[in-house]
């Protein structure tokens, strides 16, 4: 079968499938984080199918959404309008291109930069920069380099369900990590309907990411694990950091 691209054919399977994120206090977490600063506009990169744009728009924010698949915008924009919460929805690449209007913050939640290649990361980061006012605030987080080891590298993972199965193969190469997905989807008349794609995630040591934010003008606040778990033993590090005047 011919893989397509990430969050193609996941989009649609994503939130459901992983309804053991615990997304309602994580997105809380955040929104604490957000009300220590004097915040009104932010922009949610990697925004996927919307949960913590809607969140965040929820709690008062006026946010705007941006994903690089327009499979996932489409989940966004369904699940806003079934919501009644409604925010901007739009496609960008934030490795690619800055935004074209500046924000109170911004937001990359869930591996967004895990995506990022390497080489693209700096200039991800100086869209970031130039995407936000002067003291704007930068929200992101990355799975840890131990996540990778202990639960991606060599392993297959089996989610059954009535309506759809996953499977993911993962690998990992030096500091690249690929895996390999496939739905079995379940059709009206029971018949099942594969689909494949792969995802190609970049691990990330802290100095890295402490080092490139430092070189785009951020001033780094707080560096916690998932959820304000200590950051060594966690699977996920998140990171605050303030936009100086610099940039």
């Amino acid at each position: 079968m011919k893989n397509t691209a990430a969050y193609t054919n996941l989009a649609g399977w994503f939130e459901y499938l992983n309804d053991d994120c615990d997304y309602e206090n994580w997105s809380q977490y955040l929104i604490l984080k957000l009300k220590e600063f004097p915040l009104q506009e932010g922009l949610d990169v990697g925004c996927g199918g919307g949960w913590f744009t809607r969140a965040f728009q929820k709690a008062g924010y006026q946010m705007t959404g941006m994903d690089v698949s327009p499979e996932m915008l489409d989940v966004a924009q369904r699940n806003a309008l079934q919501s009644g919460i409604r925010s901007e929805y739009v496609l960008g690449d934030i490795a690619a291109k800055k935004p074209q209007k500046r924000f109170d913050f911004i937001t990359a939640i869930n591996d967004c930069f895990n995506y990022i290649p390497k080489d693209k990361l700096k200039k991800a980061l100086k869209n970031v920069a130039s995407a936000l006012k002067v003291g704007g605030v930068f929200i992101f987080d990355v799975s840890t380099p131990r996540k990778f080891e202990k639960k991606i590298a060599n392993t297959v993972s089996v989610d059954d369900r009535d309506d759809v199965t996953y499977m993911s193969f993962g690998k990992v190469e030096q500091d690249v990590a690929t895996l390999d997905v496939t739905l079995f989807v379940k059709g009206k008349e029971g018949a099942y309907t594969r689909l494949d794609e792969t995802h190609t995630q970049y691990i990330y040591t802290e100095q890295e990411l402490l080092d490139a934010l430092a070189e785009n003008g951020f001033t780094v606040l707080s560096v916690e694990g998932h959820m304000g778990e200590e950051r060594l033993d966690s699977d996920r590090w998140c990171f605050v950091a303030k936009r100086g005047a610099t940039k």
